[in-house]
């Protein structure tokens, strides 16, 4: 098994070392350079460096520069999509964003986990969790999401928040650790999931 395979079964893998996700974090790295350094108003260069960056999203995606991932190809972005600028994603596991989301500046997704033990880490070893946000959900700034979270729709997340665990639907919740403050009662919001 290839440490590529290892990685996308969520088993323990070597994500310093390996030649092949070596490449691949290189290529994507220099596609993320080049988004970055396209003029803002050259909408039409920065949606194609966007659809090569992160070919499994839908349509209507905005995402101010800068944007930095590992991959791209483990990020699903669903229809119409908002991101504040300075986005950080380190996708060695999947990450899927749903239709309708809007994401303040400076946040960031992480899907990997460094082993506790040092030994571990110092031979380049990881595993990664994938993380999943709904449809209709807002988040701040500086809002940073761990591996193996889960935001259900309609949520907010304020600002600053460290999302831990698990944040059901219909919910404003924020903190650090992010914890759920108070329900969210949705009007009139069409499911178009």
């Amino acid at each position: 098994m290839t440490e590529k395979e290892k990685c996308l079964q969520g088993l323990l893998y070597n994500a310093n070392y390996d030649e092949e996700l070596l490449r691949e974090r290189a290529v994507c790295k220099d596609r993320c350079l080049e988004y970055n350094q396209t003029k803002s108003s050259d909408i039409k260069r920065r949606k194609e460096l966007l659809k090569q960056l992160v070919p499994n999203s839908k349509e209507n995606i905005s995402i101010e520069p800068p944007f930095w991932c590992d991959y791209g190809y483990n990020i699903e972005f669903g229809n119409t999509i908002f991101v504040n600028h300075n986005l950080v994603i380190l996708d060695e596991a999947k990450v899927t964003l749903g239709d309708n989301i809007f994401i303040g500046p400076n946040c960031g997704f992480y899907t990997a986990v460094h082993p506790l033990d040092a030994a571990q880490r110092n031979e380049g070893l990881e595993y990664a969790r994938p993380i999943s946000i709904g449809n209709n959900v807002w988040l701040g700034g500086n809002v940073v999401v761990l591996p193996g979270v889960n935001i259900g729709d309609h949520s907010v997340i304020g600002a600053g928040s460290v999302v831990t665990k698990d944040i059901p639907a219909n919910v404003v919740a924020f903190g650090n650790p992010c914890k759920v403050i108070r329900q969210i009662e949705q009007k009139n919001t069409p499911d178009i999931s």
